[in-house]
């Protein structure tokens, strides 16, 4: 076979690969892994060009031509590979090439010289690159490979020799001194050298912030104190959150060291100890704080609603029942499987988004994750790390508080689902990734853990899947709230720092910080829920006929419970990592379901139930006051049509609604709720006429029974656009 003057279509032929023509290509099943392995009818993804044998896979991202492909099928001898020699030799050889020009370097960098020679480092030439060498031992002592940081006269980069080294501790032999007492983990060789030149024990990771290992941990030794000090940037911070963990989970006394803003953003312990010149015992004590922090929870007496609405009314005027429903939401993330999720639907500019982001200002930053329209691949990437043990993007979302400021990308919503009916704690999803190089890719994504979750949107359709996993909520626009509302802004704008120092220094605001972080620190993984027979009953008397929904509805109840209970955490029966709610708990939150429920069970928004309660129920019992019985007894009850619902609409709230969204959101919603009928106007049957549902108007005098009604098919109308809704200030306690 002459590779040089064979043609791609003779050569699958002789290699007996099946192929079909389309054109200019020839497509075929692909050949570099198993992609092709779950296609069916014959679909196939390898596509050749007929006239340059070039081919790519459109599903795995492989390339290549006629030659890559006869390497592959071992059609062409694949040369061999001269590994690459390291060896102590090399390490002493660098070490001497060590000039007077990088010593000066290294100095600058706050190493000495007695440093610089106990741990060999040196200069070579590698990669046609100059570098300082950092030669690296193994768990036996032995050198391993050269961390190699690039002459900084001509660059900055960083890579291994050889490449493709794993990540070690560095350095190992350090923690078989049984002296050592204390002992700090930073970010960085030379880091970890400048310590040590101070006579500080220190230890690092080889590969970076976010590569310290679990499994090194029981490596450091007992009675050890371990500081943690990262650089001062975002992945620094990260990176140290999450060794401290380790460390902590190791049973060790934690500390972690956050570097004066003076260094800087990106500012290390390097720039710490050469630029600041600060006394190294400030490490310990003066920017050095337990993890986890300790909090005085003598300082905390048991919170009652009325006090929590209050506390949170300094900066949401009104929404009593809103924003305590949000607060006990976002506060469920702490719990280990108690979670529950909100959906504020309102029309713009209502404020549906203000609520849940100000309240989560309260809680540790770290734990809010604020979102706005996204794509499932930039979320996982976003919030994910790469866990190369299990070749998959890593998304742990325990404990975590989720605000979608605007409806979800819809793939992305698919892909949480099961998380937010908390399905199972651990899902394997897969997504397709686009890079220049080698196209769609599939990657694996493991998602962790439940979050508390809140959704923002104008829109006011809802699907019945999310319906079912979400307390619906619309803010209030009240003109007593507006009016609050606008005072409030002139306020703020018109001296922000006084306004933010007010704010800030408010004793009932901290305190309630203090106590977010508290609970937290708590680690509160079951709350059991006393005299459960009694919720039973309650639950039934309120729900004589039961419908599916109530099965989801009480887990929603029984969420609102548990919330309750880890809001006074230390004031409840408690058995190890598990309380106990009590009967206040169960009182509060049957008061909190009683002013939310309706509009639950109806699968409403409360912006849409409220319209329907204060618009269109008003207008058509007044079409019908005072009219003749015997008349009324000819012509029957009078209907609504759309224009008087509008001017309705706009005689109580002062503002128009939109037409269509009237006809193709808002009456088709309380049709399917069983709260009116549709039916052609017997005059013009063009027109509709919209009916109060007869059956809903007596069971507004009867409270414990419900109906269901059908939908009739919705006529065709003009549309514009608008707004509408409102919501009575609701007094709860």
């Amino acid at each position: 076979m002459n590779l040089q003057t064979i043609t791609i279509k003779e050569y699958l032929t002789e290699k007996s690969i099946q192929f079909k023509e389309s054109g200019k290509e020839l497509i075929t099943a692909c050949v570099f892994g198993n992609c092709d392995a779950d296609s069916k009818n014959g679909e196939a993804h390898l596509y050749f060009s007929s006239d340059t044998g070039q081919y790519d896979c459109k599903k795995c991202g492989e390339k290549g031509n006629l030659l890559t492909l006869a390497k592959h099928l071992g059609d062409i001898p694949r040369k061999s590979t001269k590994s690459a020699i390291f060896s102590p030799e090399l390490v002493e050889t660098c070490h001497q090439a060590l000039s007077g020009r990088i010593r000066d370097y290294l100095r600058s960098r706050g190493l000495i010289d007695s440093v610089i020679d106990e741990y060999k480092l040196g200069y070579g030439q590698f990669y046609r690159k100059w570098w300082i060498t950092i030669p690296i031992k193994d768990t036996y002592g032995n050198y391993a490979y050269f961390k190699l940081r690039q002459d900084p006269t001509f660059g900055d980069e960083k890579i291994t020799y050889p490449k493709g080294a794993e990540a070690q501790l560095y350095d190992w032999q350090m923690l078989t001194n049984a002296n050592i007492q204390q002992l700090i983990i930073c970010e960085g060789e030379l880091d970890r050298l400048a310590l040590m030149s101070k006579g500080i024990s220190a230890i690092t990771s080889t590969h970076g912030a976010g590569t310290f290992k679990e499994d090194w941990i029981k490596n450091i030794g007992k009675y050890r104190k371990i500081y943690i000090c990262f650089d001062n940037d975002e992945a620094g911070r990260k990176g140290a959150e999450r060794v401290a963990k380790m460390v902590e989970n190791g049973g060790f006394e934690t500390h972690i060291i956050t570097l004066p803003d003076e260094v800087g953003n990106g500012g290390d312990i390097t720039d710490y100890l050469t630029k600041l010149n600060n006394p190294t015992d400030d490490l310990f004590s003066k920017y050095a704080e337990p993890y986890p922090e300790r909090i005085d929870t003598t300082q905390f007496s048991p919170l009652t609603s009325e006090q929590l609405i209050e506390t949170l009314g300094l900066t949401i005027k009104y929404d009593a029942e809103n924003k305590l429903t949000t607060f006990l939401c976002e506060l469920s993330a702490y719990t280990e499987s108690s979670q529950f999720n909100i959906s504020y639907n309102a029309p713009s500019s209502t404020g549906k988004s203000y609520i849940p982001t100000e309240i989560a200002r309260l809680f540790p930053q770290d734990d809010v994750m604020e979102i706005a329209y996204c794509s499932p691949t930039a979320f996982f990437h976003d919030a994910g790390e790469y866990n190369k043990e299990k070749n998959c993007y890593l998304v742990d979302l325990s404990h975590k508080i989720l605000i979608f400021l605007d409806q979800p990308h819809n793939e992305l919503l698919a892909r949480l689902r099961p998380l937010l009916s908390h399905d199972k704690k651990e899902i394997i999803l897969k997504i397709t990734d686009k890079s220049q190089k080698f196209g769609l890719k599939t990657k694996n994504v493991l998602l962790r853990g439940y979050p508390s979750v809140i959704f923002c949107t104008a829109g006011l359709k809802i699907d019945e899947q999310e319906a079912t996993r979400f307390l619906l909520l619309s803010p209030e626009v009240s003109q007593e709230k507006i009016q609050q509302g606008i005072s409030a802004t002139i306020r703020k704008e018109a001296d922000s720092e006084s306004f933010v120092s007010w704010l800030e220094e408010n004793p009932d605001r901290i305190l309630l910080k203090d106590r977010i972080r508290a609970i937290k620190l708590e680690k509160i993984k079951e709350i059991n829920i006393g005299s459960y027979e009694g919720i039973e009953q309650r639950y039934l008397n309120n729900n004589k006929v039961l419908k599916p929904r109530h099965q989801r509805d009480i887990k929603r109840l029984l969420s609102l419970i548990k919330s309750f209970a880890i809001l006074n955490v230390w004031w409840r029966e408690r058995s190890g990592s598990t309380i106990t709610a009590n009967e206040s708990d169960v009182a509060d939150a049957f008061k909190l379901w009683d002013k939310i429920s309706e509009s639950q069970e109806l699968n409403l928004p409360p912006y849409i139930y409220n319209l329907y309660r204060e618009v269109i129920l008003p207008a058509w019992k007044n079409k019908n006051e005072g009219r003749n019985p015997d008349f009324e007894t000819i012509t029957g009850q009078l209907g609504l049509s759309r224009q008087e619902v509008l001017d309705k609409h706009y005689a109580v709230y002062g503002r128009m609604l939109d037409n269509y969204q009237l006809r193709q959101q808002i009456l088709p919603m309380l049709e399917t709720a069983g709260l009116i009928v549709q039916e052609q106007d017997p005059n013009d049957k063009r027109k509709y006429l919209i009916f109060p549902s007869s059956i809903r108007l007596l069971s507004d005098s009867d409270k414990s029974s419900e109906s269901d009604s059908g939908v009739n098919e919705q006529p065709p109308d003009n549309n514009s656009e608008g707004e509408g809704g409102v919501k009575d200030e609701l007094s709860m306690f």
